[in-house]
Formats: C-alpha cells, sequence, structure tokens
C-alpha cells in the first residue's frame, strides 16, 4: 500500500470506532503516558492541539499544567513547512488557523526553543515498529525533528501499529510509541 492508501484506511478505521470504545482507548493511552517515566521527567512539553479523529489532547494539556509543566503548541509556517513552538497557559492564547487548526498566536505567546522541549508529543497517522509514522503529509514534523536533542513519544491505538511503512530519506521515527497495552518502542 502507499502511504495515502495507508493513511485512508487507517482514518477510516479510527471514525468507525464508537465514542465509548473511543473513550476508554484515550483513557488508557493518557494513562500509559502520565505514567511513564518520559512524561513524568519532562518539565516542557510540545503538543499539538488535537481535532477531529485525533486522540484527544486537551487532557494531556490540563494535566500538565496541574502537573506545573510548561505546555507548548506548533505555530506551522505553512510557505515553509516549518514550525515554532510557543507555551501557552489558557486556550484564550490559541488562535483558529487554516484547516481550523488551533495555535499559539505568537503575539499572546512566548517562543520556546527546541532544545527546550524535553518531550515533544508526535501526532501521526500510522506507525511501524521501529518508530516511523505516516502523518498528515506536509512534513512539517519530519522538518522540526531534524536535531531535535531530546524525547520523542506517540500515542495511538494498536489498529495505527503496522509492521513496516513506506519510508523516504528524510523520514525521521519517533522513539517512543505508547498504545493502550502500554509502552512499545524504547530508543535513547
Amino acid at each position: 500500500m502507499t502511504k495515502e492508501q495507508l493513511r485512508k484506511s487507517t482514518i477510516t478505521i479510527l471514525n468507525q470506532m464508537d465514542a465509548a470504545q473511543r473513550k476508554k482507548v484515550e483513557q488508557q493511552l493518557h494513562h500509559q503516558l502520565v505514567t511513564s517515566s518520559i512524561w513524568k521527567n519532562a518539565d516542557t512539553i510540545g503538543i499539538t492541539i488535537s481535532k477531529g479523529f485525533e486522540w484527544d489532547t486537551n487532557k494531556l494539556i490540563k494535566q500538565a499544567w496541574e502537573q506545573g509543566k510548561t505546555v507548548c503548541a506548533p505555530k506551522c509556517v505553512p510557505a515553509t513547512k516549518t514550525m515554532d513552538f510557543y507555551a501557552f497557559h489558557t486556550y484564550d492564547q490559541l488562535e483558529v488557523v487554516y484547516y481550523r487548526l488551533l495555535e499559539p498566536d505568537p503575539s499572546k505567546t512566548v517562543y520556546i526553543p527546541p532544545a527546550n522541549i524535553d518531550l515533544l508529543v508526535v501526532p501521526g497517522i500510522v506507525f511501524d515498529q521501529k518508530g516511523y509514522r505516516i502523518g498528515f503529509g506536509g512534513g512539517y514534523y519530519d522538518r522540526f525533528l531534524v536535531g531535535f536533542p531530546n524525547f520523542t513519544v506517540s500515542i495511538l491505538h494498536s489498529s495505527q501499529l503496522i509492521e513496516s511503512i513506506p519510508k523516504n530519506v528524510f523520514d525521521i521515527p519517533v522513539q517512543h510509541l505508547i498504545t493502550e497495552a502500554g509502552l512499545l518502542l524504547k530508543k535513547k
């Protein structure tokens, strides 16, 4: 299968999950992540604001705030397909951008250099056993991860995990994969 076929078939599977099953999986994913040493040891967490079929990150953001962690989210620059992370403390510091995504408003937030992000929660749709991922096709995270010095993790349902995905030379794997069953991949 091509990356696009894998992306579409996995999105279909995720969209077909009923609300009760989805809630249960999200609770398991959140528990597995927040009880992990990579979460516990992180002072600053980089994370996207989820929407649609993505696993809910809002509860993770609120939990991080409750634990006194700094939370930062990406601000994408479509012209260069790059992104910068900005710390935010309330959802009022976010703005609606293209595709109705929520991103930090740079005039209301503080820029966080990549080296200051202890743990980056990387979104994705399909993952393989080595941590390679298929995202939304823009390449933003692969560009950002070049030289990223700290820990990366993705949360995913076991249905999003396959043996191997087609890779490009610029693809960068995620170091840790967490499913509803626990930590699957541990590098670094």
